[in-house]
């Protein structure tokens, strides 16, 4: 309104008269030099010799004498001295403005509050993490985790550290942390299957600032699998293949689809991307457990050699593992485990 602003142009309370000679005032409230609103009030009479002084925002056309029940009302109001006032207005605008300056206040530190608990939570992981890396076989982090995959990632965070507060990067970083705590203390066990779909949760979601809207997944892991134990990192090295030899080239990227139940006596684990697929050699060289010849035709047969490894070495030949793959549809890996 006008009489707020005109208020706020002042840099104080202004007291003036309405279109009926009524005294008015606005209050203005201010936060940081920003203008909020105004608090509106009077409609009261006050000393002839004062209220002739003040303003009028908008002249009376009006002639209330015509008008016998307005001019009684009129009559009706009650006069208060024009310094009385004054010090009203002036209450008021110091209360107004410390209780709204106060509240903000009040926001803003709790902002820091949660940022600094954040900030601290953050920290508390990070020393946890470094503890766990001093103590583990540094042989057995490199043989699991591809290092091109941990640059990827550390070049996100920061990116991600430069072009926004903190939420997203807080993100990121749990995912490492729980893949990192993973790796670290599940070596060489068997693991609940729910906490091998956690880690590749946790991978996929760290994927996902690399590739954004381009990445998407899909992972449905029946309820009766979950505490079934299985041989530790036997489902991310295929996810891994298939970001990086399935979906990375495709410019509209893709989806990847993860799905675990049981079928009779087995659990079943599938692993399905719509990428640019595998060559029908090299194919024949994994499901026909040619590893050597398929390391050497692939940067990526050290990771499937040793989940073969694993699986050999906990089921022997009870186990079923298979690639199909087409070129430009994508590919399906199948892993049958006895429950």
């Amino acid at each position: 309104m006008l009489e707020g602003l005109e208020a706020v142009r002042k840099g104080k309370p202004y007291i003036y008269k309405c279109h009926m000679g009524l005294v008015d005032f606005a209050v203005p409230i201010t936060v940081q030099g920003q203008y909020l609103g105004a608090l509106m009030a009077g409609q009261v009479l006050t000393d002839e010799s004062k209220g002739a002084e003040l303003e009028s925002i908008i002249q009376c056309n009006t002639n209330i004498e015509q008008d016998k029940e307005l001019m009684e009302a009129y009559k009706g109001l009650p006069t208060i001295p024009f310094d009385r006032i004054e010090s009203i207005v002036q209450m008021m605008f110091h209360i107004s403005n410390y209780i709204v300056n106060e509240s903000a206040l009040k926001i803003v530190q709790t902002e820091l509050n949660e940022k600094n608990i954040k900030y601290m939570e953050s920290k508390r992981e990070q020393i946890e993490i470094e503890k766990e890396l001093k103590s583990a076989q540094l042989k057995a982090l490199q043989s699991q985790v591809n290092p091109h995959f941990l640059f990827n990632v550390l070049n996100s965070i920061s990116a991600l550290a430069l072009i926004e507060e903190a939420p997203k990067t807080h993100d990121v970083i749990c995912d490492l942390a729980k893949m990192l705590r993973y790796i670290l203390k599940k070596v060489n066990q068997m693991v609940e299957l729910e906490d091998a779909i956690n880690y590749v949760t946790a991978y996929l979601q760290i994927q996902k600032v690399r590739f954004g809207s381009r990445l998407k997944f899909y992972i449905d892991v029946q309820e009766e699998c979950k505490k079934v134990k299985v041989p530790f990192m036997i489902i991310q090295p295929f996810v891994e293949n298939s970001i990086i030899h399935g979906l990375e080239s495709k410019e509209e990227g893709g989806v990847i689809k993860i799905t675990v139940y049981e079928s009779g006596n087995s659990i079943v684990i599938c692993i399905e991307d719509n990428g640019v697929g595998i060559e029908n050699s090299m194919i024949e060289l994994i499901n026909e457990g040619k590893d050597e010849e398929y390391r050497r035709n692939t940067s990526s047969g050290i990771g499937i050699i040793n989940i073969r490894q694993r699986l050999t070495y906990h089921y022997g030949d009870k186990y079923y593992l298979n690639v199909n793959s087409a070129i430009d549809k994508g590919t399906e890996v199948k892993i049958i485990l006895p429950k």
